[in-house]
């Protein structure tokens, strides 16, 4: 491939990418934002991200100028456009749209370099020419290979540590149905003796019953987890005020026999929400909310708040959901093995109440699977909060005005 001696054009072209960064970047940001499922201010959350475009672009000038240097040298593109990829894989992405991303810039490049290269005055030879496109593809493709390397890369680890999850989820699970299975076939064993007095009967008959139903509840829990993969895979999406109407209209019946009152106390943020994900986790703190209800109080009630915050130091938006009641609460010494598979507190205030501990593992797993936490604080006067937080991947509603994005000024800037 000629050196930029050997093509008199590529220079100028090159200095023109520079000059025009600013509009290049404005014109790849609105085509990405009218193809992708994220709102276009989010595209580039921060002015620091979206720093990474101009670079690139320059990045793509020098290539194109001096090709003996190879992209593969200049770390600081190298770097944009590592980080690149981990803000993808942050922020949902998938592999496509990374792939689209990059087709939309080495087609707004080509666009501009076609548009421009009429009325350069610089001679140039039709090899030359088809040599400076060649050159402006190979660097679009270089950096598209660097940003969808390390995006694979952390989707691998993530899958990896999932799958790790779900092993010892699977062991966890094992070992409850056996020890369950054996004892109702223990206590099924001594009903059949003689000599087995009233009482006892009466004991072991409520010990199988009890096991029954914590088989029941877990198979249960696994269908739910089964549906949840399903529904994940078909990336359906709804907002969040929506996917909190719905839990709430399931778990209306179970809270009118309960005598709680569930209310949304606040209106709610109108951003887009994993369906399957939210409504697991919201069923499991709204139900345990019901379970746990105060039977000494005569108004039961369970409050769902929901914020979005936008740290200064993070890379994103987060959307904190909240469930508060004025229930029995949590024991303190509980609170940091409360997300733990098959724990329950162990206190007086909270016997009689069934359940196989595995529901508050599920959303812990569940929402960490999308990036998130999940935790449970005192209430400010009595009873619990159970809380999430999960990154807003997918953006609120899309203005279609995102050429009124503002576009730093990266002359003024120094890195």
């Amino acid at each position: 491939m000629p050196t930029s001696a050997d093509c008199p054009l590529a220079s100028v072209l090159a200095a023109r990418l520079r000059a025009e960064r600013e509009e290049l970047t404005r014109r790849w940001l609105d085509r990405i934002a009218a193809r992708v499922s994220i709102d276009a201010t989010r595209v580039f959350p921060s002015a620091d991200l979206l720093d990474h475009v101009p670079l690139l672009i320059d990045g793509i000038a020098a290539y194109l100028e001096n090709p003996a240097e190879g992209i593969a040298g200049d770390i600081p593109v190298i770097g944009k456009a590592t980080e690149l990829g981990e803000l993808r894989h942050q922020q949902g992405f998938d592999a496509y749209e990374i792939f689209k991303e990059y087709e939309i810039l080495g087609g707004v490049l080509f666009s501009f370099l076609s548009r421009i290269v009429d009325g350069i005055e610089q001679p140039c030879t039709r090899s030359e020419l088809l040599n400076c496109a060649h050159r402006l593809f190979h660097a679009v493709t270089l950096i598209q290979q660097v940003t969808t390397m390390h995006f694979l890369r952390r989707t691998n680890e993530q899958v990896r540590e999932r799958e790790e999850r779900l092993r010892g989820f699977n062991r966890m699970v094992s070992h409850e149905l056996k020890t369950r299975v054996g004892a109702i076939k223990g206590a099924h064993a001594l009903l059949g003796e003689s000599w087995l007095e009233p009482a006892k009967r009466e004991r072991f008959l409520h010990m199988i019953g009890e096991n029954v139903e914590g088989i029941d509840a877990t198979l249960g829990n696994l269908l739910v987890l089964s549906r949840l993969e399903n529904r994940v895979r078909q990336h359906r999406h709804v907002r969040l005020p929506q996917a909190v109407a719905e839990v709430v209209r399931q778990l209306r019946e179970m809270a009118r026999a309960s005598s709680v009152s569930v209310t949304v106390v606040e209106e709610l943020p109108n951003v887009e929400v994993d369906a399957a994900a939210i409504e697991l986790s919201l069923t499991n703190y709204i139900s345990n909310a019901i379970k746990y209800a105060d039977p000494e109080k005569l108004n039961r009630t369970v409050e769902i708040h929901g914020r979005v915050e936008r740290p200064d130091d993070a890379t994103g938006e987060t959307l904190v959901v909240e469930v508060r009641d004025n229930g029995l609460g949590v024991p303190e010494d509980a609170k940091e093995k409360l997300f733990q598979r098959f724990f329950r507190a162990d206190d007086p205030t909270i016997t009689g109440i069934e359940g196989t501990g595995l529901g508050l593992s599920i959303v812990r797993e569940t929402v960490e699977g999308i990036g998130g936490r999940a935790w449970v604080e005192s209430g400010t006067e009595e009873g619990s909060v159970f809380a999430f937080a999960i990154p807003c991947r997918r953006g609120e509603t899309r203005t279609p005005e995102t050429s009124e994005l503002r576009i730093p000024n990266w002359e003024s800037r120094t890195r």
